[in-house]
């Protein structure tokens, strides 16, 4: 497992006080003022203060970062946090980062390939490449994804419901 968890990327600097507006990868802009800091290029920051906007975005205040100048040193930046300042996970809830590198198998086995990336969205979308080298993408409806077991590195499909949702890439 990854001892580092990147929690948002930073898109620009906002306004004059050293504010950063950040594209975030958590179910919730406001759950990166949870993780308490964050570390950009190795340099621990503390989250001063995070104002959710529309989707996935929020405009984020770090210690250090005084004034537009600085805020603009970090345009295109990530948001890490220490996986061990990690808030504990719901049942059946993950870090895309475990879930990427996992085979997809069909639940009567049939290996389908590996989870190359998911997009963070409000259903997830997951994309696969084969053994052959082709590319498939999902939608993680209601019905598709049957278990994922992050030890074994393995999520199971339901080849009914995904045939239903796939598309080529």
């Amino acid at each position: 497992m990854e001892d580092w968890l990147t929690v948002a990327k930073i898109v620009k600097p906002q306004g004059i006080r050293g504010e950063v507006k950040v594209i975030t990868l958590t179910d919730y802009p406001e759950d990166i003022q949870a993780f308490g800091k964050v570390y950009i290029d190795g340099n621990c920051h503390k989250v001063l203060r995070v104002r959710p906007m529309a989707g996935d975005s929020a405009i984020v205040a770090l210690s250090g970062i005084a004034d537009r100048n600085a805020a603009e040193l970090l345009r295109g930046k990530e948001l890490k946090v220490a996986r061990a300042d990690a808030p504990e996970l719901p049942e059946n809830t993950y870090y895309i980062v475990d879930v990427i590198g996992c085979k997809a198998v069909t639940e009567e086995g049939e290996s389908l390939g590996t989870v190359t990336d998911i997009t963070p969205a409000h259903t997830d979308i997951y994309e696969v490449n084969d053994d052959g080298g082709k590319k498939f993408a999902f939608v993680a409806a209601d019905g598709v994804i049957l278990d994922i077991d992050i030890a074994a590195k393995v999520v199971t499909l339901c080849g009914k419901r995904l045939s239903e949702v796939a598309v080529d890439r």
